[in-house]
C-alpha cells in the first residue's frame, strides 16, 4: 500500500485539481481547432497547425516563461487582470493555464483523426436529405466523433497531470499553492530523507500514466470499430 505525508498528498490533489481545470478549460477550443483544421478550407490552415502544435516541440521551460511574460504583473494581460485579483502567475490557476496549454494540441490531434475518419458520404446524405451543416455536425460527425473526444480527453488529461517544466517556470513551485505532483517529485529529490514519499509519488505518476493510456488506446480502438460499423 502507497503511504503519502501530507505534503505529498497536497500535491497530489492540487495535480489532480490542476489536470482536471486544465482538462475542461481545453475541450472546447479542441474540438473547434480539430474540426477547423479537420474540415476547413481557408488561408493560414497550415500556420494555424504549426502554432496549435508548437507547444510540443517547444522546450516546456520556453512556454512557461512566455506566459510569465504575459501574465506577470507587468505583462500586457497580467497588468490587466492582477488589479482585478485574477491573477495568474505563481498560482494554481497559473499552473492550470500552463498545463492546458501543454495539453491542448494532443487533445487538438486525437479529435482531429477522429473527425477525419468520419466517413464524408454519411455526412453528404445527410446534407443532400437537406440538413444543415450544423445539424450534419451535431448529428452525424460529432456521435461519431465523441470516442476520439474522449480519448483526447484522456490524453489531456494525463499531459497536464504530468506537467513540470512549463508550470514551474510560470508558476514556480509554492507548497500548498502551486506545488504539483511533478514538482513536488523533484523536490523530495533535492532533500535527503525523501526517497519515501518520492517512491509513493512516482508509483502513483506511473499508475495514472500506464492507466490514462490504455484507456486512450481502447478509446481508440471503439472509434475504429464505430466508424467500420462493427
Amino acid at each position: 500500500m502507497i503511504t503519502l505525508p501530507p505534503e505529498a498528498l497536497e500535491a497530489l490533489t492540487l495535480s489532480l485539481r490542476v489536470s482536471v481545470v486544465a482538462t475542461l478549460a481545453s475541450l472546447l477550443p479542441a474540438i473547434w481547432i480539430a474540426r477547423l483544421l479537420a474540415q476547413g478550407q481557408f488561408r493560414g490552415r497550415g500556420l494555424l497547425d504549426a502554432v496549435v502544435h508548437l507547444p510540443l516541440v517547444l522546450p516546456p521551460v520556453v512556454t512557461g516563461y512566455a506566459l510569465l511574460l504575459l501574465f506577470s504583473r507587468s505583462g500586457p494581460f497580467g497588468a490587466v487582470l492582477e488589479p482585478l485579483g485574477l491573477g495568474l502567475a505563481f498560482r494554481w490557476t497559473g499552473a492550470a493555464l500552463a498545463a492546458a496549454i501543454m495539453a491542448l494540441p494532443l487533445m487538438v490531434r486525437a479529435i482531429r483523426l477522429s473527425i477525419e475518419a468520419v466517413d464524408p458520404k454519411l455526412e453528404e446524405a445527410a446534407a443532400t436529405l437537406g440538413a444543415s451543416p450544423r445539424k450534419v455536425w451535431w448529428t452525424i460527425t460529432f456521435p461519431l466523433t465523441v470516442p476520439g473526444i474522449l480519448a483526447g480527453v484522456t490524453l489531456g488529461f494525463a499531459k497536464a497531470f504530468g506537467e513540470f517544466g512549463a508550470t514551474i517556470t510560470f508558476v514556480a513551485s509554492i507548497p500548498g499553492e502551486t506545488r504539483t505532483l511533478p514538482s513536488a517529485i523533484y523536490a523530495f529529490l533535492q532533500v535527503p530523507g525523501g526517497e519515501a514519499p518520492l517512491r509513493g509519488l512516482v508509483a502513483v505518476a506511473v499508475v495514472v500514466a500506464i492507466g490514462a493510456v490504455i484507456l486512450s488506446n481502447w478509446l481508440a480502438r471503439r472509434v475504429a470499430q464505430r466508424v467500420a460499423g462493427r
